[in-house]
């Protein structure tokens, strides 16, 4: 169902997805509550229809996550290497949050396919893997969001496309032998996570990519992506830590490259007939407003397409 001008865009968001965090753990917890404020602030440019999602339940999770693991982190018994391995200590509050945040791509994803287009203001846990969490991912929202979108029927194909800096080797792993879904990660080379898995297609770019040469890797894929795969719906992570100036990517787009970037995956996708959901992923810059206003390209960008 193509959008319409007089249609406002699906924003998901929850006042859970931020809770509190010891001083100075390096996650920027805050940014989900400071990213909302942004685009409140940005109202006269971005006609929303705010979305309050509820919690993902047990049986979406186990559609991509192991039983074992599952009741390890939902009922507090993970063990201390797994938990520094999350990059979190265990809580009950962290699990609600969690579960808040794959809730919103799911309400995403079905916001999408009945307007066209919806963005979640969190999500991206691209590294989780089926038994263990990763890199501050605890649940694959991703992954969960798709499995749940053909379980139930409502497409037969998906394309994620990834392009937060760092490999979504979780969300890889996970769909390697599945051939109705199409992992694209674009990324770069040299970070996290060492030990890279085989997406459908990967993009290695070296340090310093800036916006031109970016862009122009991603011209040259996308389209044909599409033509050639042939998706029902397009899941996208708008990552926003290949900015220069992130302190986790080392890559070298600008705040107009990054906009740039999150309108042509849009824009293409929507011209094709194809409905996107898309979350924020990665972004680590330790000053909030600055991280905020980013993640909001992908909001402003998605604004100019409703």
């Amino acid at each position: 169902m193509p959008l319409t001008p007089a249609m406002p865009l699906p924003l998901i968001h929850h006042p859970g997805y931020t809770i509190e965090l010891p001083p100075r753990h390096p996650f920027p917890m805050a940014k989900f509550r400071v990213l909302r404020n942004t685009l409140a602030a940005d109202e006269n440019e971005i006609r929303a229809e705010w979305i309050t999602p509820q919690a993902a339940n047990e049986t979406s999770l186990a559609r991509v996550h192991t039983p074992d693991y599952l009741r390890a982190f939902l009922g507090g018994s993970l063990s201390e290497a797994a938990q520094r391995r999350s990059g979190f200590r265990w809580s009950e509050a962290l699990v609600e949050r969690t579960l808040l945040e794959v809730g919103g791509t799911l309400a995403s994803v079905e916001a999408a396919l009945d307007t066209g287009l919806a963005c979640n203001t969190a999500g991206g846990t691209h590294h989780a893997h089926a038994d263990a969490a990763s890199g501050y991912c605890l649940i694959n929202d991703l992954a969960v969001a798709a499995a749940h979108a053909l379980a139930k029927r409502w497409v037969a194909r998906i394309l994620i496309v990834d392009l937060d800096v760092h490999q979504g080797d979780g969300t890889a792993r996970l769909f390697r032998h599945n051939h109705r879904i199409f992992t694209f990660s674009m990324h770069g080379a040299a970070n996290f996570p060492a030990r890279k898995q085989h997406s459908d297609l990967d993009i290695a770019l070296p340090r310093g990519t800036g916006d031109d040469d970016y862009l122009a890797h991603l011209k040259a894929s996308l389209p044909q992506l599409l033509a050639q795969f042939a998706p029902d719906l397009v899941l996208y992570d708008a990552g926003v830590d290949v900015h220069a100036d992130d302190r986790l990517g080392h890559l070298a787009l600008s705040d107009t490259g990054l906009f740039a970037r999150d309108h042509y995956v849009l824009a293409t996708c929507r011209e094709a007939g194809l409905p996107v959901a898309a979350v924020i992923g990665g972004g680590y810059d330790r000053d909030l407003e600055a991280l905020a206003d980013r993640h909001a390209q992908l909001h402003r960008a998605a604004s100019t397409l409703t």
